[in-house]
């Protein structure tokens, strides 16, 4: 066991000092006398000597040791340094003894009894170094039973102490709820106590307020601060009672109701004494301006200090007590969606009390200027002038009403209305002069004025400036009066001088009226500016592209760039009054009427250009009667694109009452016509009329009427051509078919040129020209296709093209492809073209001039 490193880690060993480790030999035991070798005497003699110097010194030892003062050890280096020292203590004392002296021995028994100490005594020494180890293990165990015991005292006190702390926490978690608990109730009750403070400040304040709105002389308190704060006082009590309503399922405050329902009663009280001050002072003041303009006659400018100067001097003080009315005219809480807000009726009140006062003074005022513009030189039979005079002044009056009013009232509720009754006067001089105005022209004029110099523009985004007067709500109505009268003239003129427009013999004397045009156009056209070549089959009446007014005394032939009496004056007449009328009207109505309108006066003008290509067509020939309707609807459908019609369709509805009908013609069969059952079955299903919907386009119509015209006039020319060839003439008997092709060509090569020269008395575009030309040759390319493959069939063969190149033969019958080539080389259609814009773009060809319509 003292092999093991711990222990001797733990506990270190006891060196010797330093001298002794160098002088004194180090103990060992002899081996015993029958394992001894025979030594010398003196060897023996040596041994002897140590054994009694050894034996002096264990008698030295045998003394018990001296006292020495040793502190107690407190740790364990304390511990080993005081058994080291009474370890080296007994070493020093047994040093100091030496052995006995040989004359001490007397005999062999003392010999014998020394040697047996002596042996005694050498055993000891030489278990010396486990004696001394044994004795520290001894010191060390008894102190640590010290130690524990120690321990175990402490361990106990701590217990003690342990036990008196959680006696003293346990009292002190009791001690601490308690207090808690105090501490808490003690909150609770100072919150009931501020709470019923606070609940009695709502009730309490009741009957001070009743008392001072009941005493008489409230009135007098209306314009003091006091009377602010009270009326704020009751805003409160009022929201509290509103949140503290008493209910079955959730009771709170059993009389907030009857509460709020007499503050309610209180609040109406004061805002009425607000309303009857208010009124008061308004009347005061309104008073004494009357009596001022009665006691003398005053000049404008002194009239108009005294209307708005005298009002402005309690104007602030009125407006600050009317204030405290209009911040409470809001909607109730719980009030339906559409319920007036509470309140609002005195506020109105107070609107129109200003509103009356102020017009007692100045619609009098208004009434005289009014009569005295209508009466002057120059504006008391001109629309126009009256209108701009007297607008002009009441923009100015209605100004200054706008900023007298904003040092009245907050806002602008009420304030339009009261302008609005302001202009009665102006309202009632203008409106019988609109209607009375026949002139569309002056109509137009006026449409005009209030349109761009007192109306907002649409496409104006910038917002009106909060304080600034918005005079177009005040002139919409006369604006509305003006744009009515134009649309009932614009209907009347479309009625009679468009529908019901009947047309005299010099009218309808086409193709001589477009000759007229022409010899006036060429008369009339300026010097050429530019070195190009000039046609002769320049048109000298250019279409305008842009919405024009046919007004001779209006507008210069220079502004437009053309010859516009030349131009208009080759229209017909109703054509030419439709886009007078779509010119006049354009941006002067709402957009929605216009494009109404405008389809009316498209329909009517198609109808009535209709009905004269009829009259021309009886009076000179069918192909007058088709260019005409193609040249006008083709100018129509060019000028009506410039004003952005919106073509969206119109009902045309009408009732069908077929099923109707045929429910009774089916009943009847069935037989049971009479039986209230089937007419009920049938209720839902036939047996009520339909209402059927015609959708109407003007723009398709004229579109439809166009082609259709086109058609009928390129297939006249074509019939007349190809007459010779066509299916009753093969059919007779005896028919021969190059005699036919022959006549077809004599025909063609007579008819293409009248054709052109046709054309050129009404068109005067080349490719519009060219795309009819083209058109008929189409038609009697197709017609001898047709021909040519009967024949084919007659006798058995079939369709041959492309068969022979070059000139054809006369005494046979073409194949489509040489007749085609023949056509092209008779119509000559896109040469003529070509021809005359080779020096300016190049055009050649024969398909150029195949445009559409």
């Amino acid at each position: 066991m003292y092999d093991d490193a711990s222990f001797y880690t733990f506990i270190p060993p006891t060196a010797a000092p330093q001298d002794e480790r160098q002088t004194t030999p180090k103990h060992k035991r002899r081996q015993s006398l029958l394992k001894q070798p025979n030594e010398d005497p003196q060897a023996n003699d040596r041994a002897l000597d140590t054994i009694g110097e050894a034996a002096v010194k264990a008698r030295q030892d045998a003394g018990p040791p001296k006292a020495t003062v040793t502190r107690r050890a407190q740790s364990y280096s304390d511990f080993h340094h005081a058994a080291n020292t009474v370890l080296h203590r007994d070493a020093s004392l047994k040093k100091q003894e030496g052995p006995k002296g040989y004359g001490a021995i007397n005999d062999d028994l003392e010999f014998a009894d020394w040697y047996a100490g002596l042996e005694n005594d050498l055993f000891d020494a030489s278990h010396e170094e486990y004696t001394d180890y044994q004795r520290q293990l001894d010191l060390y165990s008894s102190h640590l039973d010290s130690i524990l015991l120690d321990t175990t005292t402490t361990l106990d006190l701590l217990t003690s102490l342990s036990a008196s702390f959680k006696s003293v926490e346990a009292q002190t978690t009791v001690f601490r709820k308690q207090c808690e608990g105090l501490t808490q109730q003690h909150k609770r009750l100072t919150q009931l106590a501020d709470g019923i403070t606070q609940n009695l400040k709502y009730y309490s304040f009741l009957e001070p307020v009743t008392r001072r709105l009941n005493a008489p002389g409230a009135g007098n308190l209306v314009r003091s601060q006091e009377f602010s704060t009270m009326l704020a006082r009751l805003d409160e009590c009022l929201e509290y009672m509103a949140a503290h309503v008493y209910f079955a399922l959730s009771p709170k405050h059993r009389e907030a109701s009857t509460y709020r329902s007499r503050y309610r009663q209180l609040m109406t009280r004061a805002l009425t004494l607000i309303r009857v001050d208010f009124v008061s002072g308004l009347r005061d003041i309104s008073a004494d301006v009357m009596k001022r303009i009665a006691d003398r006659q005053l000049n404008d400018t002194t009239m108009s200090a005294l209307l708005y100067a005298k009002f402005r001097v309690g104007a602030a003080e009125l407006k600050e007590v009317a204030q405290e009315i209009r911040k409470r005219t809001t909607r109730a809480p719980g009030a339906e969606p559409g319920a007036e807000p509470e309140y609002l009726g005195l506020m109105n009140e107070l609107y129109t009390s200003y509103s009356v006062t102020r017009a007692k003074l100045v619609l009098p005022l208004i009434t005289k200027k009014i009569r005295d513009i209508a009466v002057a030189p120059s504006t008391s039979k001109e629309l126009v002038p009256f209108a701009r005079n007297s607008i002009g002044y009441m923009r100015e009056l209605c100004s200054d009403e706008y900023e007298l009013w904003k040092e009245w009232f907050e806002g602008e509720d009420g304030l339009y209305e009261f302008l609005e009754s302001a202009c009665e006067p102006f309202y009632d001089e203008l409106r019988p002069r609109i209607i009375h105005e026949s002139e569309i022209l002056k109509l137009c004029e006026l449409c005009t004025l209030l349109q761009t110099r007192y109306m907002h523009a649409q496409e104006d985004d910038e917002p009106l400036d909060a304080n600034e007067l918005d005079f177009a709500v005040l002139i919409h109505p006369a604006l509305e009066d003006a744009q009515t009268r134009l649309v009932f003239r614009t209907q009347a003129i479309l009625r009679d001088e468009i529908e019901r427009y009947k047309p005299k013999p010099d009218v309808l004397d086409y193709p001589a009226n477009n000759r007229k045009v022409s010899l006036s156009g060429t008369k009339s056209q300026r010097p050429a500016t530019s070195a190009r070549k000039t046609s002769n089959a320049e048109p000298t009446t250019p279409m305008p592209k842009t919405p024009m007014i046919v007004e001779g005394g209006d507008l210069a032939d220079g502004q437009w760039g053309f010859d516009t009496q030349a131009a208009f004056h080759g229209w017909y007449p109703t054509l030419r009054k439709a886009i007078w009328l779509l010119s006049r009207i354009y941006r002067l109505v709402n957009s929605t009427v216009f494009d109404d309108l405008a389809h009316q006066i498209v329909h009517q003008t198609t109808l009535s250009l209709q009905h004269a290509s009829t009259l021309i067509s009886s009076a000179r020939t069918p192909a007058d009667a088709h260019l005409f309707l193609i040249k006008h609807l083709l100018i129509l459908k060019q000028q009506i694109v410039a004003f952005d019609i919106e073509y969206v369709v119109t009902p045309d509805i009408n009732i069908d009452f077929s099923g109707v009908t045929n429910t009774f013609y089916e009943l009847r069969d069935r037989g049971g016509l009479f039986d209230p059952r089937n007419l009920w079955k049938r209720m839902g299903g036939n047996l009520l009329p339909k209402v059927v919907e015609n959708m109407l386009d003007a723009k398709v119509e004229l579109d439809g009427r166009l082609r259709g015209v086109i058609t009928d006039f390129t297939g006249a020319f074509a019939d007349r051509i190809v007459a010779p060839m066509n299916e009753s003439t093969a059919a007779k008997k005896g028919f021969d078919p190059l005699m036919a092709v022959n006549q077809v060509k004599s025909i063609a090569e007579k008819e293409v040129p009248l054709l052109r020269k046709k054309l050129d008395e009404y068109l005067d575009d080349k490719r519009t020209r060219e795309t009819l030309v083209s058109a008929v040759q189409d038609l009697v390319v197709q017609r001898y296709e047709s021909f040519y493959e009967g024949q084919m069939r007659e006798k058995g063969e079939g369709p041959r093209r492309g068969s022979k190149k070059g000139k054809g033969r006369e005494d046979e019958v073409w194949d489509v492809d040489m007749f085609e080539e023949w056509a092209g080389g008779v119509f000559m259609v896109g040469e003529i073209l070509g021809r005359e814009d080779d020096d300016e773009d190049g055009f050649s060809g024969r398909g150029s001039g195949r445009g559409s319509l």
